[in-house]
């Protein structure tokens, strides 16, 4: 024989108790027991546990590697805009017009380029990524002393290193205008 119990609780708990006491082979006895049986001990069911910390890792997990590409391209745009500011002369007011329909042009082959990308579940954050990762594994380490990436280039001697072969910043072609080809 089961010790009887009384217990007082609310309406919205009691009208959700009644409704899942009508199921076949439940009893409110029964449903009670349980939860009680569960809130006090909750090591006896890990299952419905495990299953949501399996699934928490999983999300943790995508979540990280979100941040990462996000961060990756968040570097990426910085330092294109820099660079582009950097090497990017004003025009005379007697090219700009021939200057923003080229801007316009190259404008709609890259979002032409993007949707393309899109469309075809392309990721160019990732592929990057592997490939660099693959080709330099230990680049996106951390030095433990400096706490800095290793191989990061500080803007300081950024533009000497590129510029001491040539003369020139990396990709400019001597007609002032840099080529991009297919993303």
């Amino acid at each position: 024989m089961k010790p009887k119990l009384s217990a007082y609780v609310t309406d919205s708990v009691a009208q959700r108790l009644e409704l899942a006491a009508k199921r076949p082979g439940s009893s409110k006895s029964a449903i009670v027991d349980a939860a009680l049986d569960r809130f006090l001990n909750p090591e006896r069911d890990t299952s419905g546990d495990a299953a949501l910390l399996r699934r928490l890792d999983r999300i943790s997990r995508q979540l990280e590697r979100t941040d990462r590409d996000l961060g990756v391209l968040a570097e990426s745009i910085a330092l294109f805009i820099r660079y582009y500011l950097t090497i990017t002369p004003p025009l005379p007011s007697s090219d700009q017009d021939a200057a923003r329909a080229l801007g316009r042009e190259r404008f709609e082959m890259f979002v032409a380029q993007v949707g393309k990308r899109v469309a075809s579940g392309g990721r160019l954050v990732a592929d990057v990524m592997d490939r660099v990762s693959a080709a330099k594994p230990d680049l996106f380490m951390r030095n433990l002393e400096e706490g800095a990436p290793l191989g990061d280039v500080q803007p300081s001697d950024a533009g000497s290193r590129a510029q001491s072969a040539t003369g020139e910043p990396p990709g400019h072609s001597p007609a002032g205008r840099e080529e991009v080809g297919n993303v």
